[in-house]
């Protein structure tokens, strides 16, 4: 449906914040551009960009924003998702089939939702997409708080890139609701940022292995994606964060003052030769 046109020169000026858009691995700079239009339609502007196929600048993005040229201008480029959502406190997941893994599950109306509440609480959400062949990896998906799914035709169920884009933004242009929500005290801390909670799973997940908590080897990915899935339904605040690191810090010390322990005791228990 073809809108009327304003100025391009201000389609940005006075839109109020919204969540980034993060479009992983995506593979045709024409479905960047498509995607970035859906955005500006939407009052959407923060795109974010994980390792696009054919590099970037693309011109073929640039053509295909019809207009939107700022946003592919000012696209931020990341090598890895981690490192697109790092600066981010609660992250949804688009996906059109199901998941081996324990997550809530909203549809594009109530993702939208949870993405507003988020922002009116002082937080800088996301969304994530998935290149436009395979979608998001398992692993992608463990990083998200939730995950998006549209009801759609079962036998048919392949959204292109720019209309799941559209779908969601247009979602988030519906709730005109300012109301802030009611938040949950934070007693002077903050919702933890991805970067926050990726470090803890740095200093946890090698812990692990070092106990054989992760083996089998073959099961490790599963494991750790499971870890990582239940940490992200937590919720949890940057206090927590780094009281929990305190934890595995602590543990990790007393085991080691236990082994030197043994080892010393071991040594005095040896007979005289």
């Amino acid at each position: 449906m073809a809108g009327t046109d304003r100025s391009k020169a201000n389609a940005t000026a006075g839109l109020p914040p919204a969540p980034a858009i993060i479009l992983v691995r995506p593979q045709l700079g024409a479905n960047i551009g498509a995607s970035a239009r859906a955005m500006l339609n939407f009052g959407i502007t923060e795109l974010r960009l994980v390792a696009p196929r054919d590099g970037w600048p693309n011109e073929h993005a640039l053509k295909a924003a019809s207009g939107a040229v700022e946003l592919i201008e000012n696209a931020q480029l990341f090598g890895t998702v981690a490192e697109a959502v790092a600066d981010l406190d609660y992250v949804l997941a688009t996906t059109a089939r199901p998941r081996d893994m324990t997550k809530q599950v909203y549809t594009p109306e109530a993702g939208a939702g949870q993405l507003k509440q988020a922002m009116q609480a002082g937080g800088k959400p996301g969304v994530l997409f998935g290149a436009e062949r395979a979608g998001l990896h398992n692993d992608d998906v463990a990083l998200a708080d939730a995950v998006i799914t549209a009801a759609l035709n079962p036998g048919f169920s392949s959204l292109n890139l720019g209309q799941a884009v559209l779908l969601l933004a247009y979602e988030w242009s519906q709730l005109s609701d300012v109301t802030p929500a009611e938040d949950m005290p934070m007693n002077g801390t903050r919702p933890a940022k991805k970067q926050e909670l990726h470090g803890f799973f740095e200093h946890l997940e090698p812990e692990l292995d070092d106990t054989g908590f992760l083996l089998p080897v073959d099961k490790r990915p599963a494991m750790v994606r499971n870890l990582r899935n239940m940490f992200q339904r937590a919720a949890l605040t940057e206090q927590e964060i780094r009281t929990l690191r305190g934890i595995v810090s602590a543990l990790t010390k007393h085991a080691e003052r236990r082994a030197v322990e043994k080892m010393k005791s071991e040594k005095e228990a040896e007979p005289d030769s």
